[in-house]
């Protein structure tokens, strides 16, 4: 056993060994460590711990210093430093007319080396670039060619599940992935649905496929013969996940639907396509699967209590719209304001319901009262004009033996137009006592 600790560089998600030396290194804190390009900045991600033996690449080596603020300076100026060398070597690639993509720059702790990484379909003659960036940066140059799968590891990005990239997260290394997988997994072979963002395949295609392909050991392939519980048949489809089988079964009409059967429910007479010839079909059949009902555990129903902020008397006791009520004492409506506008029909329909039938409204009893008064008013020889139409006509005097006309009739004669809101207008036949009457 050697005591070690874990460490990560910037950008990377693998774990390096270092020997601590006599240092007690915490979890997050930042060490100079020695690798064979130089002192590097790393950050750790495991304490002191031990390990075996022949998990260790030997020689291993040491870490020289817990990290200061001048060494997290340099850091920064180091990153200055690589922002600019992207864009002298964008625009240097441009001068030259080189087919290549560059993707990401990164300079050793001490300066001294400047590693390029691009891509390119295929290979590309960079001397002459490379003597160029040598000059202006005076620092050793390195340019390395990448695959589609590191670009998209050191950019980063969401992938189709809305989560960051598995390479970029957590993964040490890329996992070979094949086309078989997705087969195994029932999985559409359509390209756009199981490449990922860098154009191949999906890392996280091999997540489950150690699971898949154990469980492709327990069940039959598709076109198999086997016999279930309601006779023999062939397996037409499988679902791995849920260990059950769709069957088409013998003795089964054409527009029959397939059954459904678990695992355990069937015996393979034969595994894969093949003829019926020799096999013999035995008079046992399988026993149904029959799932458990877990019995329900019985909750108390909790107990509803009333808040505490709601413990108050003057919310208990809070007043009641008033409601105006019937003579009678049923409930009536709410008493609510008017504010102009048109008043439902329905309102009047229920007041006229309330009155009794003997007497009229208030409002006819006024009218009433109002045309008496006109027609006195014409008896002594002063007509007052209307205003029906538009048009000015003069009122007939009534003889002196024919009696007043009903409340009922003198509306009828003269009805007044529906108020709308706003102030009322005074209309020919205004007979209040405030009101002067109109000359001819």
């Amino acid at each position: 056993m050697t005591e070690v600790i874990s460490v990560r560089f910037r950008g990377g998600c693998k774990n390096y060994f270092f020997d601590p030396g006599d240092m007690q290194v915490k979890m997050g804190d930042q060490v100079i460590v020695e690798t064979a390009q130089g002192p590097e900045f790393a950050t750790c991600t495991e304490a002191n711990h031990e390990v075996e033996d022949s998990a260790i690449v030997k020689p291993l080596s040491p870490v020289l210093r817990l990290a200061t603020e001048n060494d997290r300076r340099t850091v920064e100026l180091n990153k200055k430093k690589e922002s600019e060398a992207f864009d002298v070597c964008e625009k240097r690639i441009a001068a030259h007319g080189l087919e290549m993509k560059l993707v990401n720059v990164s300079a050793s702790f001490d300066g001294s080396k400047i590693i390029f990484f691009f891509t390119a379909d295929g290979r590309v003659d960079f001397r002459e670039l490379v003597r160029d960036l040598a000059s202006v940066f005076r620092a050793r140059i390195e340019l390395r060619q990448i695959g589609v799968r590191d670009e998209a590891k050191m950019i980063g990005g969401l992938g189709i599940c809305g989560r960051p990239f598995c390479c970029s997260q957590f993964l040490d290394g890329f996992m070979p992935v094949s086309i078989k997988m997705a087969k195994t997994q029932n999985l559409s072979l359509n390209p756009t649905k199981i490449s990922g963002t860098c154009g191949r395949l999906m890392c996280c295609l091999k997540y489950e496929q150690n699971a898949y392909e154990d469980a492709a050991k327990r069940m039959p392939k598709a076109e198999s013969f086997v016999q279930t519980p309601d006779g023999p048949g062939n397996v037409k489809s499988v679902d791995l996940l849920r260990e059950t089988v769709k069957v088409s079964l013998d003795a089964a009409a054409p527009s029959e639907p397939l059954k459904c059967y678990h695992n355990c429910e069937i015996c393979i007479l034969r595994n894969g396509k093949g003829s019926r010839e020799g096999i013999e079909i035995p008079p046992d059949r399988p026993e149904r699967y029959v799932v458990e009902k877990q019995e329900e555990e019985e909750f108390d129903a909790p107990m509803l209590t009333t808040p505490f902020y709601m413990v108050d008397t003057a919310l208990e006791e809070a007043p009641v719209r008033e409601k105006i009520g019937a003579p009678d004492g049923s409930e009536g409506k709410s008493r609510r304001r008017h504010r102009g506008g048109r008043r439902r029909s329905g309102s009047k329909a229920a007041t006229e319901a309330q009155q009794p039938k003997g007497q009229g409204k208030p409002s006819q009893q006024k009218k009433t009262a109002k045309s008496g008064e006109e027609k006195s008013g014409q008896q002594e020889g002063k007509l007052r004009p209307s205003k029906a139409q538009g048009q000015k006509k003069p009122q007939v005097p009534r003889p002196e033996g024919k009696p007043a006309e009903s409340g009922e009739s003198g509306e009828a004669r003269r009805r007044r137009s529906h108020h709308r809101g706003g102030r009322r207008r005074n209309k020919g036949g205004g007979g209040g006592e405030n009101t002067t009457p109109k000359s001819e």
